[in-house]
């Protein structure tokens, strides 16, 4: 075998029902080369022990953790790691929530590449991973506590130095098995497509404590340290003639500088999507805010970016409060704006207290948005609401709603059915004002100004997620001849398939580098990556060679091991257009007034399934494309 470094050498299995821990080696090389780690190795997981009639919740579904070759050595931002499960919002979908900070790292560091769990424990427990000492603890004491007291309680039990311990755990949220429950990590990080919070939560395991003392070998240092510094070299460098990537904007806590231009580009969230020239203005009330507060970046295992950040409000009414956001926009959106909150002091603190409670708010944010809308059209009154009154902006009504959806009590525990099921259990055609692609929250800017990224939600296939960016905004791709930006809105059909091309692309890139275990923004629009990432992983591993076509073939098995998902567990070409009509009628304002996707859609969905190699009547791989990826084994699989 010619694994020499890299991978950590085991994985290690939990099995919460009779609390028995063990340690299996990985896979053979053949199949490590295949699926490479992170998402990859995950669904091999994945598609091998989920029983096909369990759902997300059920003891026998496993909950799996992964880094990947590349986390928790020198590469950059190499922090990330992937929680892979049943998805909670779309029953026949694979969940993949990715999250980044310290703890890949640290379990890296102490000798493992990931977790595999299974069963659910009697009672509340959590997971103490202390390089070689692994242990279930009693968890009692923790159970109800938010995930940052949960964090604070854990590290000052197990003592040291509290900075060499990271801690994954779930809130309330998670607790109640909410729709949108996360798991949260290292404060300003955490995991939440797929709601695996809610699978945490249903197996008792309250949290993942990880220390680890050693160092992950590489089988070639010094190449490795060459690909590596290279990359580096370019991960803030704007390509000539082009634009720069994902990381130049989110730079230090970028953005709280740069939240304002979403606004101005018509691509904030705002309002549940029923006002996009609001965005303008919350957008630029956040940049003014920050820049009057104190901003502190935070970083994750050797990163430069250090998009995560602190933020302590100095004045207004939440002065002394001190918030731990993630480094994108898509949290406050979700939690605030979609609620049309101005202040930016209370956008910060409603964002911190969804994390607090383990809430990942572009699912229970969009919840509780469609509700706001609701009764601001005179749909819902306070009747309905139990005495709420949900004028838009009011933070302190959306709190008392997710603290009622977490206790399942008044019209909260309407609302703590999801986005469909709530809507449903509405009616009144409240289900208008739903945002959601199968079942689930998108990741929440307001893609309809923004096609590619817009089909590439509708198409990822792990439900909805950030998964096939396309290049209408946030970044473009040089290494797959995308200098700049594309036109976020097209006239013709001819311009709209060529967006599935652009989907396509970017979709197999960015799934090859969820393998990786590094941070997607040491990698979007960063120029060479495509050459220096697979570079880096041959060194690191031993391999002589790892071609950027071999990396690109991972992505495109990695699409159609998510697609084997949706086939054994009923996906039907229909499903596809499980798109909520707010995200497909035309935007009353901005850059994208009156412009749709949905006349093209069809259409794109067939040209997405030609181009992938599926039946396009059915969406369903065909037996010659899995021959083609080394995926014959599961042709059996297919209808």
């Amino acid at each position: 075998m010619m694994i020499q470094g890299g991978y950590a050498p085991v994985i290690l299995r939990v099995a919460l029902d009779t609390g028995a821990i063990s340690r299996e080696d990985l896979p053979e090389e053949a199949v490590l080369r295949a699926h490479v780690g992170g998402t990859g190795l995950g669904l091999y997981y994945l598609l091998r022990e989920a029983p096909p009639d369990a759902t997300a919740t059920d003891p026998r579904t496993p909950l799996i953790f992964m880094t990947g070759p590349l986390a928790g050595t020198p590469a950059p931002s190499s922090s990330n790691y992937v929680v892979v499960t049943l998805h909670y919002e779309t029953p026949y979908a694979a969940a993949t929530g990715h999250a980044h900070g310290f703890w890949a790292a640290y379990l890296k560091h102490a000798g493992y590449e990931g977790l595999l769990i299974t069963g659910a424990s009697p009672q509340p427990v959590y997971l103490w991973i202390d390089d070689q000492r692994v242990e279930l603890r009693d968890a009692r004491h923790l159970w109800g506590q938010d995930t940052r007291e949960t964090e604070r309680r854990i590290k000052a039990e197990l003592g040291g130095d509290p900075d060499r311990i990271s801690v994954a755990c779930i809130g309330p949220a998670g607790e109640a098995l909410l729709h949108g429950a996360s798991i949260k990590n290292d404060r300003n990080h955490g995991a939440g497509k797929g709601s695996p919070g809610a699978v945490m939560g249903a197996k008792k395991l309250k949290a993942i404590a990880v220390r680890g003392s050693g160092r992950v070998p590489l089988a070639r240092p010094q190449a490795f340290l060459e690909a590596v510094r290279q990359w580096e070299a370019n991960l803030f460098l704007t390509p000539e003639g082009g634009v720069p990537p994902a990381s130049v904007g989110v730079r230090r806590a970028g953005i709280t500088r740069i939240y304002h231009v979403l606004g101005k580009a018509s691509l904030l969230a705002g309002k549940n999507l029923s006002d996009p020239q609001w965005g303008r203005r919350y957008g630029q009330n956040f940049v003014e805010g920050c820049a009057r507060w104190r901003v502190t970046p935070r970083p994750s295992y050797n990163c430069q970016i250090e998009c995560a950040y602190d933020v302590h409000i100095t004045s207004g009414p939440f002065a002394g409060m001190t918030v731990s956001p993630c480094g994108g926009g898509e949290n406050t959106e979700g939690a605030a704006a979609m609620i049309g909150v101005e202040d930016p002091g209370a956008a910060l603190c409603l964002t911190e207290f969804y994390d607090a409670m383990g809430l990942e708010s572009s699912t229970a944010g969009c919840v509780v948005a469609m509700a706001f809308e609701a009764y601001n059209r005179g749909l819902l009154t306070p009747q309905d609401t139990g005495g709420l009154h949900l004028q838009w902006g009011d933070y302190e009504a959306a709190m008392t709603l997710i603290e009622q959806m977490i206790r399942r009590e008044g019209f909260g525990a309407v609302l703590a059915q999801g986005l469909k099921g709530a809507a449903a259990a509405l009616g009144r055609g409240v289900e208008r004002f739903t945002v959601h692609i199968k079942g689930g929250g998108i990741n929440l800017h307001d893609w309809r100004a923004a096609w590619s990224v817009l089909f590439g939600q509708i198409i990822a296939g792990a439900g909805v997620c950030w998964q096939a960016p396309g290049v209408d905004a946030l970044a473009a791709e040089p290494d797959l001849g995308y200098l700049r930006y594309a036109p976020g809105t097209v006239a013709t059909l001819e311009e709209a398939l060529e967006k599935v091309t652009q989907v396509r692309r970017t979709q197999l890139k960015k799934l090859w580098e969820d393998c990786l275990g590094v941070c997607w923004f040491a990698t979007w629009g960063v120029k060479d990556v495509l050459r220096l990432a697979p570079q880096a992983l041959a060194a690191a591993v031993g391999w002589e060679d790892f071609t950027p076509e071999e990396a690109l073939a991972v992505g495109e098995r990695v699409a159609n091991l998510m697609r084997l998902v949706y086939v054994q567990r009923g996906f039907t070409k229909a499903d596809e257009f499980d798109v909520s009509p707010r995200l497909l009628e035309p935007p009353p304002s901005g850059r994208a007034q009156g412009k749709s996707l949905a006349p093209f859609l069809p259409q794109m969905v067939d040209e997405y399934y030609r181009q992938m190699g599926w039946h396009v009547e059915t969406g369903i791989p065909t037996r010659a494309t899995l021959a083609r990826l080394g995926l014959e084994a599961y042709a059996d699989r297919l209808r």
